[in-house]
């Protein structure tokens, strides 16, 4: 079952860097658009 593990552990993983990457990148988008209005 140790490849069961691997395909899990690297799915978990890549799931967490996309969450990671949208959320910075969100943070920027919202921050752009919060200089725009000034």
């Amino acid at each position: 079952m140790f490849f069961d593990e691997v395909v899990l552990s690297g799915i978990l993983i890549v799931g967490l860097c996309v969450v990671f990457v949208a959320g910075f990148g969100a943070f920027i988008w919202k921050d752009a658009h919060k200089r725009k209005g000034k």
